[in-house]
């Protein structure tokens, strides 16, 4: 998504930096764990694959993806980000720590028989196991989740103008809707034996869809509250402070 090349997200908790071709290298190294690749269900790709794969979630109207590093602080733990512009170092590779992605998809039910609402599925990864389990993860998902909700119109209107929605699904869509579109809610797939992350989202307000898991093995929970109240409620609760949007100038 082109939507968010040129911002980043900043709170006392984390940095979050649009998906660029520079963060690759990093990216693909950790890609080669098995440890990652079987928490993200992911096969390794060539550093070649790698790119090619930057570039798609950087152009495609479906994917809206950030890149999750450490906080601009003065050092302090706790600290509000006291920097208005980001540094060369700031999305560096030693500051990287993860990603976190939605990808929009219509859904009409199991049968197509439902009217269309859009989902937002949230994937998050923290790579390093020394940097998990120190509140990057629950800060990246707030954050993400207060950019997706106060910039819910623009996300969509560039998802339907993508080219993949047929016009008739975008008709019904729009439907005795007045305002932007919206959506139905983000959801996210967890592994039953993954109690780490289900905790994270429960947590967060999302709800499981159902009390045991998929074919697959798999959780879906949702999250249906997207007002900008209960997030930036969420925010506070977890100590995630100054929250701000940040241009971000470094160009592909």
């Amino acid at each position: 998504m082109l939507l968010n090349a040129n911002i980043a997200l900043s709170s006392s908790a984390a940095l979050l930096v649009p998906y660029s071709s520079w963060h690759v290298p990093r990216y693909h190294e950790w890609m080669k764990d098995p440890d990652i690749q079987e928490a993200t269900a992911s096969e390794p790709l060539t550093i070649e694959e790698e790119y090619s794969m930057q570039r798609s979630w950087r152009q495609d109207a479906d994917k809206l993806t950030f890149i999750v590093c450490r906080a601009i602080t003065t050092g302090d733990e706790g600290d509000i980000p006291s920097q208005r512009k980001l540094q060369a170092e700031s999305d560096s590779p030693s500051n990287m720590v993860g990603d976190i992605n939605l990808f929009l998809r219509i859904d009409d039910g199991d049968e197509g028989g439902s009217p269309p609402q859009i989902v937002g599925e949230v994937e998050l990864m923290i790579a390093e196991k020394v940097n998990q389990r120190r509140g990057f993860g629950r800060a990246a998902l707030l954050m993400f989740m207060r950019y997706i909700v106060e910039r819910q119109g623009s996300i969509l209107e560039e998802f339907v103008r993508g080219g993949d929605v047929d016009v008739e699904t975008v008709r019904k869509l729009r439907s005795g809707v007045d305002a932007d579109l919206e959506f139905e809610c983000l959801s996210v797939k967890i592994g039953s034996g993954n109690g780490k992350s289900l905790a994270l989202f429960e947590s967060t307000g999302f709800e499981k869809c159902a009390e045991e898991p998929n074919f697959f093995g798999e959780f879906e929970l949702r999250r249906r509250d997207l007002s900008l109240g209960g997030v930036d409620g969420a925010l506070e609760r977890a100590g995630v402070k100054g929250f701000m949007a940040l241009p971000y100038e470094r160009t592909e």
